[in-house]
């Protein structure tokens, strides 16, 4: 009698264990978030997460990309581009009116007087209606903002390439390997000697963020024709470098050589 109800009970036993490892499996092989058989949701939940960054941590995090600034002068989102230039404008100004250090003290007091302003007001909200909400800043002053050693190797190998290059460039600019290039540099900096009695360096970056955020933009609305006078212009200068190379006995020996 035992016999019979351990036979008749092991078909269900062996369906339902059947029918659950091919779910185990499924779950496993398909990658479905929810799924995680061995260990329990919340284990799950976690592990994944430490997974996620683990794996996200090894690599080194862009704050600017070269499209986002592309976007950025384009004013392809008018409310970023527009914060973002008032925002530098009003410091250019502020810097050409007063000193470096009133503005940054000047800055780190208004933040100072918003966030401070902020947190009284939240904790006598929190007072009033007997809640607790906690900290108002908690989820930022939670966020891991340590930079880890790969990514700061990484930068700082990005900033030698560009660094090696300036300096290679400098080199060869100064001790005259190319004497038409030397030339051009003694030129430029000549032409920058009337610019700087007319013009102080805060002076120049103002009209130089001014150029950044209308350039691009006018560029792009009438590409055709500033196209066809810059190659005028190119087409030019280049036919009067050669007569000055041809003209200039070591840059024509060394042509014929």
């Amino acid at each position: 009698m035992a016999e019979s109800s351990a036979a008749t009970q092991s078909p269900s036993v062996s369906s339902s264990s059947s029918g659950a490892e091919p779910s185990a499996l499924g779950g496993g092989g398909g990658g479905s978030p929810g799924a995680c058989p061995a260990l329990g949701a919340k284990s799950c939940g976690s592990s994944c997460a430490d997974s996620f960054v683990s794996s996200s941590s090894s690599q080194p995090v862009s704050i600017f990309s070269t499209s986002q600034v592309h976007d950025l002068i384009f004013w392809r989102d008018v409310k970023k581009t527009g914060f973002v230039f008032g925002t530098t404008l009003i410091m250019l100004l502020s810097l050409a009116a007063f000193s470096v250090i009133s503005v940054v003290s000047y800055l780190i007091l208004a933040l100072l007087s918003v966030t401070i302003s902020f947190r009284v007001y939240k904790s006598v909200i929190q007072a009033v209606q007997k809640s607790e909400e906690g900290h108002p800043f908690k989820a930022y002053l939670d966020v891991d903002i340590t930079l880890s050693s790969e990514a700061f190797h990484n930068y700082m190998n990005a900033a030698m390439v560009h660094v090696n290059k300036a300096l290679k460039l400098i080199i060869r600019l100064f001790l005259v390997e190319d004497l038409v290039d030397s030339l051009k540099l003694a030129v430029f900096m000549w032409l920058m000697t009337y610019v700087g009695a007319v013009f102080n360096g805060i002076t120049l970056l103002i009209l130089a963020e001014l150029l950044v955020f209308s350039v691009p933009i006018v560029y792009e609305k009438y590409k055709t024709q500033i196209d066809h006078y810059v190659g005028i212009a190119r087409d030019q200068t280049k036919s009067i470098v050669e007569k000055i190379q041809a003209k200039l006995p070591g840059i024509a020996k060394k042509k014929a050589e």
